[in-house]
């Protein structure tokens, strides 16, 4: 009994010593794989230098975008406030056109052209600066550049033609500072029942 004890213990040794060395085989073939060659190492260095040199690139252009934008664009905020100034000399103006005590008097005729020259002169300094305003009357709708603040019915201009402006839009360069506000065209309810009634007539007569 004691015999077989000691010969089983001797294999399991035997077995475990067998395991080890072929651990330790594994372990050095790993290694050995895990070796590179000067070449090896030299391209790995090479496409970790490329990768950070494309990095790097990528913060530069970034920068310089950023340093352009702030150039060409800086006053932005300051333009879209300084807007304020012609939308309040219309205000000005119609209001003194609409003022009954004053109509059709030479000192309303002079205060409007004085208010009309200051209008231009702004609108001059403004494009200096490449701000200009938005075409607007008798242009098609736009939703980039105008806003439809109401419809008005006329069936001389084609639905969706601006007829009206009720705040002047402005670009800065490539880019919207505000909408301009508008009215457009639509047709009257009895031209849109006439063109259905026409519409009507033409399918009837394709059928027949």
């Amino acid at each position: 009994m004691e015999k077989e004890e000691i010969k089983n213990k001797e294999q399991n040794n035997t077995e475990e010593v067998i395991k080890d060395k072929s651990e330790i085989k594994n372990s050095e073939e790993k290694e050995v794989k895990k070796q590179q060659t000067p070449e090896e190492k030299i391209k790995d260095l090479e496409d970790k230098v490329t990768r950070i040199y494309a990095d790097m690139e990528n913060q530069r252009r970034r920068y310089e975008k950023e340093k352009e934008e702030a150039f060409e664009y800086g006053g932005f905020s300051f333009a879209r406030e300084s807007l304020n100034l012609i939308d309040n000399l219309e205000r000005s103006k119609v209001a003194l056109q609409n003022d009954n005590e004053l109509k059709n008097t030479e000192p309303l005729k002079k205060i409007i052209e004085h208010l009309e020259i200051i209008n231009k002169d702004m609108l001059s300094i403004l494009k200096k600066n490449n701000i200009e305003v938005i075409k607007s009357i008798n242009e098609k709708l736009d939703p980039n550049f105008h806003q439809a603040m109401m419809e008005v019915e006329d069936d001389s201009k084609d639905p969706g033609t601006i007829v009206q402006e009720i705040q002047k839009g402005f670009m800065m360069k490539d880019r919207l500072l505000r909408p301009a506000l508008v009215c457009v065209s639509k047709k009257t309810q009895k031209s849109t029942e006439n063109t259905e009634k026409n519409d009507q007539k033409e399918v009837n007569n394709d059928k027949k």
